[in-house]
């Protein structure tokens, strides 16, 4: 039994470690950040910029991290045959979850109905108000405009402004090259990489204790801008996403795990900290780079976390899917549109295509989403995702935690079935969060 003085100790080191940790002071700022925006709108709807300053400095920072972590990663597996088995496992991996998210969005809606009764009228709406996503809507749908993003046209604008399949494309363009010039080169190479990577991390590192005044931002600005009015006006469909979100992640993702005997909620509270982060800011950005430095320090290796979380945030944005098939199925209720049988499974194959067409364009998700009614015909117009501009603010932030988790399991399953995973340490790792606090930013 522990003593007065033992449990005393164990307080006081709780204190002590709480008031140090990063996820305290989030959940400090996130808190007051609601209050403030609640009391004052009108000011809390000036603190935009401390958050739009977080992310853009993220964005730059997270570009050369993306592209440091696939070149050594890449360089440092023994053959290219290695790279060519990680992509085509995480290609099939991507495609499969990906539709199952899809999937998912469109039986919840059918089955929980957020969008009946509300009886909404197409004439009622300001075409203008989404005229900005509509036009770029049908290019989205196509293969050719992903293919077409991909290519950057000068070396530096992917660095600037986050583009991280633009990074991707040319990370492992260098990387291969690099890779094909055989091992002499290899050691004099990999180690001036892993300097200048280690030195971004530790930019990082400080950057990131910014991120509670940002979250003390985005948290300020989306109630005073939205107010908590809007989240109740739609809150049958905030509602049926976060039911959705929450199947995909302990459900889909729980069962995936399971076939590796890994625990989900073990695995969850891993990665917490990122999550919560995450949450706050609405980004991604936010813990990309420290999610890809805590699955490597808890033993899946640099270049599968290198290649797989990076390309995930492009093709396999699970919660996006969810957010994106949901949303036309709500749409069509509230507008009292009926869709057939034929008419969801063309959403789920469309979907497959555009959901990776808007990769690091502002608004994809209305993009995307006018871009799938447009391809579907107009059988819903086109016109009605004006509804979900005042709630989509909310639903961003399931968005961005779902996709975080899609792609932390991602990088977990590919690793494990690829055999770039050291089992006895991840498991560890899981029982035992924090012993690898130290290798993570902030």
């Amino acid at each position: 039994m522990e003593t007065v003085e033992q449990k005393k100790v164990v307080k006081r080191d709780w204190t002590h470690y709480t008031i140090k940790s990063l996820a305290f002071w989030v959940v400090v700022a996130i808190i007051a950040g609601i209050s403030f925006g609640m009391v004052n709108p009108a000011m809390a709807v000036k603190a935009k910029p401390g958050i739009d300053w977080f992310i853009q400095v993220l964005k730059w920072l997270v570009g050369p991290i993306i592209f440091l972590t696939i070149i050594s990663g890449i360089v440092g597996l023994e053959s290219l045959k290695e790279v060519g088995s990680i992509g085509l496992k995480a290609f099939i991996y991507f495609e499969v979850v990906s539709t199952f998210a899809l999937a998912i969005g469109v039986l919840f809606g059918n089955i929980l109905k957020p969008g009946t009764g509300m009886n909404l009228s197409v004439e009622s709406l300001d075409a203008s108000s989404v005229e900005s996503f509509t036009k770029n809507g049908q290019e989205t749908a196509t293969a050719w405009s992903i293919l077409k993003s991909a290519i950057p046209t000068d070396p530096i604008t992917p660095f600037l402004y986050g583009n991280t399949l633009q990074v991707l494309v040319m990370a492992l363009t260098i990387a291969i090259l690099i890779a094909a010039f055989g091992d002499k080169y290899k050691s004099a190479i990999l180690k001036p990489l892993e300097k200048v990577q280690d030195f971004f991390f530790k930019i990082l590192t400080v950057v990131m204790w910014l991120s509670p005044l940002a979250s003390f931002s985005a948290m300020a600005f989306l109630i005073g801008k939205f107010g908590i009015a809007s989240l109740i006006g739609m809150a049958s469909l905030l509602g049926v996403m976060l039911v959705s979100v929450l199947a995909f992640l302990f459900g889909i993702l729980g069962i995936i795990l399971w076939f590796y005997k890994i625990n989900v909620f073990k695995f969850m509270r891993f990665i917490a900290k990122e999550v919560l982060i995450v949450f706050a800011t609405s980004s991604s950005e936010s813990a990309l780079a420290p999610l890809m430095r805590r699955l490597e320090a808890a033993g899946v290796s640099r270049g599968t976390t290198g290649l797989v979380i990076p390309t995930g945030y492009s093709f396999n944005l699970d919660c996006t899917n969810i957010y994106l098939s949901l949303s036309i199925i709500f749409l069509a209720q509230a507008f009292n549109i009926p869709l057939t049988l034929s008419h969801e499974l063309s959403i789920i194959f469309i979907l497959m295509v555009a959901s990776k067409g808007a990769v690091g364009v502002t608004g994809s998700g209305f993009i995307v989403l006018a871009g799938t009614l447009s391809a579907m015909g107009d059988v819903i117009p086109v016109v009605t995702v004006a509804v979900l501009l005042g709630v989509d603010k909310f639903m961003s932030e399931m968005r961005a935690v779902g996709n975080l988790c899609g792609n932390a399991v991602a990088a977990v399953v590919v690793g494990a079935w690829d055999k770039q995973i050291d089992m006895e340490k991840f498991r560890y790792s899981l029982d035992h969060p924090e012993s690898v606090e130290d290798t993570i930013p902030g």
